[in-house]
């Protein structure tokens, strides 16, 4: 059995193929209720249909989008000559109708674009400011006239629904005409009420079955449709009436200014209004896999790509299904979700059961009739045939289609997914949004986890600790956290400098709460940063306002730094500013500045000495990172598309402080005693990882802790001998850690599972058996392509999946005990029984004048205390 099963009831738990998927469908030709057997299985014909559809609708994008013929221009042109402003759309005090704004930025259309006064023009007509953004009492008002950000789904089927469904079980509907073929029979031989017992003892039953079916399987629906759409429930940054803030894709309108940085998904179709070195990628749409520069030649933002680099703002033009991505996503949605792996081999069981259980039905029929006909011959009636002994017969049927119902465990394979739903219900209480069903299965059997540190293992809630400056250490502690303090131990020109590199060189934003007070919007590494440079008495508009940015280089996990170039409003000088991990950043200093304030040639020994400093931070636990300054004056380098990356200035060395989170260590001790090992993959600098680990209880003495650059150059003989031994993994960068799941999974057989959170950690959450992905600092492209979203980025959370992936294996193992023994006990004491009966089956008395079906009907003439009749 087992190898049969391994033969047609194989699946991988991620992105089967097509071929094990057609194969195991194959396999199961007896089914009782198929509409209720493949309920939870991907429908590979919806499937099919859905992607040729789709590949349509992508072709058009791409023609649109790339090839941009004369004839699709001109015929947009006609169309555009003909637009008349919807007479809703003029009383509501705008002056551009949805489908025009539509129609410009699917097409493209740059000439209708400038026409229409560009960004600002369109801003003008859709009555918004690209400053101050959308005033809240106009959302209801702006949904009406151009639309919701929803996507049409089918309607949810309703309780009678699922009760029909039920109904259509093959077995059921033969009980069905036996209950009412045995109430016919019944009446008219035994007559009214007695005649009804029989068959309405039948009914009832399959209506107990068909409403525990249905109830059943309707909450479990719900369960899923509410996971769905909290899966899809995306937050995205906005500005309306002058604040920045997190709102709903839901929410979302027309007029909206959109902020976006790396990872992020674009939530509705737009025009850029601002951005640098903004990278779109839109395979999603396309198909293309080239990534797209989006600039103010080419302004257009479709929904449902994704920002590969780069950060921009976007006005929002259409919303909903307007959009290209809103007409995909009905496409997305059909064909239903991949089974998992313990669904297809219960599937396996339950066929095998059920072959078992028709031959033992059909054995028990045979024998039963055999029986009856043996019988009448011996007592001289084989030619006597009443409606009695048409009963008999009947019932010889209802007892073998009853051993049918009873036998096959059709509802095997729903147990998996009701468990699995149950699971996911009690997870998501817990923190943990499971975006694939067969990931709670796999999570039961994970043998190692391969986890980030920052948010994860840490509490992501950081504060600067120490900063070296001017060849002396300051520790931010008790009174130096004081703003007189700070500021008379840097010197004035440093401390400028200092605040420059600060407020110029970030990714996040310093805004007025509607309380008034500042709020800082971005990561925790920037907002520990700025929160700094706020403490030392800087203005971030100040210090925003006296230069303009020219070039941004955002941080990505690769190149693990973040430059700027600003031109100076004094004299229009151009300088660039850089900051990221200390060592890389060290290795592009040749100047420090000194005790004095001054910039000074960068010495082999002072280079070790703050080498010794940044190690004496990272020893403390602390994340560090340097931040230093060049000023260009040579033309070219402003006018090159990147910038500077060598002979910078250093100003500072900064330590944070991101304590460990309370119970990580318990957990990590859980899961070490349940046998997953636990290994930390980071990109911070290696003492500082090798502290936290040891804090957490993952590092031991014979443990391994190498650095990523260390890793990549190992052959793959070394690899077998270090991977058992390692633990943590500091300076990696994301294909380090592709690198090491793959090796594991692969070579050591392990059932990996891996946090992430960047755009770049994709392919290790794609090629893991269990993808995390963070929910607070995780991109869009991360949750995307995870299994699970970790959605307090706790890693006490990472171990309640794991913990729960075992009790749905426990919970599925009790279960089939239960159905196996029931089902085998039915199966031999039906059959059992029906054998022995037939010694028994005759009324030996000689007196007797009631007929064989009379007999076993058990007749009111047969009353004789030797008559022996069967129960």
């Amino acid at each position: 059995m087992e190898n049969y099963l391994r033969k047609n009831f194989a699946v991988e738990p991620k992105r089967p193929s097509e071929e094990a998927l057609r194969r195991w469908r194959s396999a199961v030709a007896l089914v009782k209720n198929r509409s209720r057997r493949f309920r939870m299985v991907a429908d590979l014909a919806k499937r099919a249909e859905a992607d040729r559809r789709r590949k349509i609708i992508q072709e058009k994008i791409r023609v649109a989008l790339y090839v941009q013929k004369a004839a699709l221009n001109f015929i947009d042109a006609g169309k555009q000559a003909e637009s008349k402003l919807p007479e809703d759309v003029r009383k509501a005090g705008f002056h551009i109708g949805a489908d025009e704004l539509a129609s410009i930025v699917r097409s493209h259309d740059m000439s209708s674009f400038e026409e229409h006064g560009g960004v600002e023009g369109l801003a003008k007509k859709v009555s918004v400011s690209l400053t101050n953004g959308v005033v809240p009492t106009d959302i209801s008002f702006r949904q009406n006239i151009y639309g919701n950000n929803k996507f049409d789904e089918k309607p949810a089927r309703s309780f009678w629904m699922f009760v029909w469904e039920a109904l259509h079980d093959l077995t059921l509907i033969i009980l069905i005409v036996c209950a009412v073929v045995s109430i016919g029979v019944g009446v008219a031989t035994e007559g009214w009420p007695g005649g009804l017992y029989d068959g309405l003892g039948i009914v009832l039953c399959i209506f107990l079955v068909v409403f525990v079916t249905a109830i059943s399987d309707y909450k479990q629906s719900l369960q899923f449709k509410d996971l769905d759409k909290e899966k899809k429930n995306i937050l995205v940054q906005v500005t309306r009436e002058g604040c920045r803030q997190k709102i709903s894709i839901y929410d979302l309108v027309v007029g909206d200014i959109v902020h976006l940085s790396i990872g992020d998904q674009v939530p509705a179709d737009g025009v850029l209004i601002s951005g640098y070195s903004l990278s779109i990628d839109e395979s999603s749409l396309s198909g293309e896999s080239e990534p797209v520069k989006v600039t103010q030649e080419r302004p257009f933002l479709l929904s449902g790509t994704k920002v590969q680099d780069g950060s921009g703002k976007m006005l929002v033009t259409t919303v909903g299904m307007r959009t290209e991505w809103g007409r995909l996503m009905v496409t997305l949605s059909e064909g239903g979700v991949d089974e998992t792996p313990l669904q297809v081999k219960l599937n396996g069981v339950a066929t095998v059961i059920g072959k078992i259980g028709l031959v033992f039905a059909v054995l028990t029929f045979l024998v039963l009739t055999i029986r009856f006909m043996v019988t009448k011959a011996k007592l001289g009636e084989i030619e006597k045939w009443g409606m009695s002994d048409v009963l008999v017969l009947l019932n010889f049927f209802a007892v073998a289609v009853t051993i049918i119902v009873v036998a096959v465990p059709e509802g095997l394979p729903l147990a998996v997914t009701l468990s699995l739903a149950f699971a996911m219900k009690k997870l998501m209480s817990d923190k943990a949004l499971v975006r694939h069903l067969s990931a709670c299965e796999t999570m039961g059997s994970a043998t190692c986890i391969c986890t980030d540190k920052t948010g994860t293992l840490t509490t992501n809630h950081m504060v600067v600790d120490k900063i070296w400056t001017c060849g002396r250490t300051i520790s931010i502690a008790g009174d130096n956290k004081r703003e007189d303090v700070l500021r008379s131990s840097i010197a004035g020109e440093v401390l400028d400098l200092l605040l420059q590199s600060i407020f110029q060189n970030t990714g996040a934003e310093v805004v007025k709460g509607k309380d008034g007070k500042n709020n800082i919007l971005g990561s925790p590494t920037e907002t520990a940063i700025l929160e700094f440079g706020l403490l030392l008495g800087g203005e971030f508009k100040k210090y925003r306002k006296e230069s303009t940015i020219l070039k941004v280089e955002p941080f990505n996990s690769e190149k693990k730094r973040m430059s700027v170039l600003v031109s100076l409003s004094n004299g229009g000088e151009n300088r660039a500013f850089c900051k990221g991990a200390s060592e890389i950043i060290l290795e592009s200093c040749n100047k420090v500045i000194n005790v004095d304030g001054k910039a000074e040639h960068l010495s082999k020994e002072q280079k070790k000495y703050i080498t010794d400093v940044i190690n004496g931070f990272a020893c403390e636990a602390l994340r560090t990172l340097c931040l230093a300054f060049k000023d260009v004056k040579d033309t070219s380098d402003v006018h090159s598309d990147s910038i500077p990356q060598e002979n910078y200035t250093l100003i500072a060395v900064i330590g944070i402080k991101d304590p460990v989170r309370p119970g990580v260590r318990q957990a990590v001790e859980t899961c070490l005693s349940a046998g997953i090992k636990v290994r930390i993959v980071t990109g911070d600098n290696i003492n500082t990882a090798k502290a936290i680990a040891r804090e957490c209880g993952i590092l031991t003495e014979n443990g391994l802790a190498i650095e990523g650059p260390e890793f990549r150059d190992m052959s793959p003989r070394q690899m077998e001998e270090t991977i058992p031994k390692l633990q943590v993994l500091a300076r990696s960068l994301p294909l380090d850690k592709h690198k090491l799941v793959t090796y594991l999974r692969k070579e050591f057989k392990e059932v990996v599972a891996v946090t992430g959170d960047g755009t770049n950690d994709a392919p290790a959450l794609h090629e893991a058996d269990i993808g995390l992905a963070m929910g607070i600092a995780g991109t869009e492209v991360a949750k995307e392509n995870a299994d699970v979203i970790i959605m307090d980025d706790n890693f006490a959370t990472i171990q309640n999946v794991a913990r729960w992936g075992r009790a749905v294996y426990i919970n599925i193992q009790k279960f089939v005990q239960f159905q196996l023994t029931v089902n085998i006990v039915a199966l031999m004491l039906n059959f059992v029984t029906a054998c022995i009966s037939v010694i028994f089956r005759f009324c030996p008395s000689d007196g007797c004048s009631a007929t064989l079906g009379e007999h076993d009907h058990g007749h009111s003439r047969c009353i004789g205390i030797g008559h022996r009749t069967s129960s």
